[in-house]
């Protein structure tokens, strides 16, 4: 019986990096089975039962994570502001008003009022009293939502260490809140501007990558997710995605909305002695544990549809495939099973 094999190029539809995979494979014509042609040995390989992580690769940037930009509602007049690169902790001027500092207090929840005596309890006194105690001022016993003369106590004592007039009292622009120490990564108010409104750019003060995706990658970005990352001038590791953003894009410039994303790297010693680097990050899309998988390869295109592989007997097993992962693919089919040996060009 005379039997026909074609190599033909299969592209397989992988969501992996930037593009396609192409592979060599056979098409069976008009017959049930296939074999390789006289003279031209075929190649074989065992399948095997494995893990496999279906990933994606994208491009970023080694820094301090994304940008954000920082604002005052202090009146008066800008008279100090720190230098480019400063880290600025709790406790510390952020920048200085009429000749008086601004210090950083940390919570992810903005003052809202003024503090004061005889104020209702609220959320926003817990706030002050949590970063009055962690600068060492704790009169009033543990945070909480009251405001007491104990508060009004330990805000005196506070700004007399920050020389500042002992009032008492606290207005929602008397400090800069941010959920953590921050760095300075550029500045946009000037000397001598009013000190209400923008005032600088700035980031964390850990090590991070930004990573921008388009919106239809939008299933990649979720937050606590591990990233493996591949660092130019760097060592090998991973990182948590700790942040996500959206920017809009602008459609009158060509500008498309962007996903930013930024990955904590785990291992700071990785990216030791680098102010900046590229790096790829590769997220894991979808993992399959204890698999049955082959070289995409082994995989025969059946003139009927579908795929199938080719026994090293020269039958033809039916296939249906699963996630493709580096060079590999998920095969299940009637018959298979752990150590076959089947036919592959690779």
């Amino acid at each position: 019986m005379n039997r026909k094999i074609l190599i033909a190029a299969l592209v397989a539809a992988v969501v992996l990096g930037t593009g396609g995979v192409v592979v060599l494979t056979r098409i069976a014509s008009n017959q049930a089975n296939a074999a390789p042609l006289q003279n031209d040995p075929a190649k074989t390989t065992p399948v095997k039962k494995t893990n496999l992580a279906d990933q994606q690769s994208a491009s970023g940037q080694l820094g301090f994570g994304a940008e954000r930009a920082l604002a005052s509602r202090k009146s008066g007049t800008i008279t100090g502001l720190p230098n480019q690169g400063a880290v600025i902790d709790q406790g510390k001027p952020v920048f200085w008003s009429d000749a008086k500092p601004v210090p950083l207090f940390y919570s992810a929840m903005p003052l809202y009022r003024d503090l004061e005596a005889g104020m209702s309890n609220g959320p926003d006194v817990k706030v002050v009293e949590e970063n009055l105690a962690a600068l060492g001022f704790k009169d009033f016993g543990a945070p909480d939502e009251k405001f007491t003369s104990y508060t009004a106590s330990a805000l005196k004592k506070w700004q007399k260490a920050n020389g500042l007039e002992q009032t008492g009292k606290l207005g929602s622009g008397d400090v800069i809140v941010q959920p953590g120490a921050i760095r300075v990564a550029s500045l946009t108010g000037q000397l001598g501007a009013p000190a209400g409104g923008d005032l600088m750019k700035v980031t964390g003060t850990e090590r991070a990558v930004t990573v921008e995706l388009e919106q239809t990658k939008q299933r990649l970005a979720k937050q606590g997710e591990k990233v493996e990352l591949s660092i130019t001038g760097g060592k090998p590791t991973t990182g948590t995605i700790t942040g996500i953003t959206r920017t809009p894009g602008d459609q009158n410039q060509g500008q498309k909305p962007k996903i930013v994303l930024t990955i904590a790297v785990d291992d700071p010693k990785a990216a030791e002695g680098l102010d900046t680097a590229n790096v790829t990050a590769l997220f894991t899309v979808a993992k399959k544990q204890n698999v049955l998988a082959v070289p995409i390869g082994a995989l025969l295109a059946l003139n009927e549809g579908g795929y199938g592989l080719v026994t090293d007997d020269g039958k033809t097993i039916p296939v249906t495939v699963g996630i493709f992962a580096k060079g590999q693919v998920e095969v299940q089919g009637e018959g298979l099973r752990e150590g076959m040996k089947v036919v592959t060009t690779e």
